[in-house]
């Protein structure tokens, strides 16, 4: 059986400010991110099964996304826990906001490294994670492929 790629895109908003940056990022500022995750498997070929025909079904995928990345992301405000900022994020917290205390700079390379471990671990054995595209900007986003890594 030949192996397909499929796509599910997602968006959300996430705020975050670049420690120690020397530019206008080390600033609290917001992104209307976009996520596109592409898989790769092989089609169910079994004429019984209710997903025949599937790589995997795009609600299967959407629940792993969402779980992982879009809840506990969206409408967050990620600092590096390493951030001088941890009074303001405990301030922040103290007030009811979502606060993530990442193991890294929250650059977009970053997250989308956090985010492909996140979802490989999630995925069925017969299915790989091929590709994830975050997209920061209209014009600025950062890709993980498998192959690469």
């Amino acid at each position: 059986m030949e192996n397909i790629r499929i796509t599910k895109e997602f968006t959300f908003e996430t705020g975050h400010a670049l420690y120690g940056y020397d530019g206008k990022c080390k600033n609290v500022h917001g992104h209307s991110y976009k996520l596109a995750v592409t898989v790769i498997g092989s089609p169910i070929s079994d004429n019984n099964h209710v997903k025949l025909g599937m790589v995997i079904d795009f609600g299967d995928l959407k629940k792993i996304v969402e779980e992982e990345i879009i809840d506990p992301f969206d409408h967050a405000t990620v600092f590096n826990k390493n951030t001088p900022h941890l009074k303001l994020a405990k301030e922040l917290e103290g007030h009811g906001h979502k606060v993530i205390l990442a193991n890294y700079q929250p650059t977009s390379e970053n997250m989308v490294l956090d985010f492909a471990e996140k979802i490989k671990a999630r995925l069925p054995k017969n299915i790989g994670l091929h590709s994830l595209k975050l997209r920061e900007t209209e014009t600025a986003y950062a890709e993980w492929f498998a192959s690469d890594n």
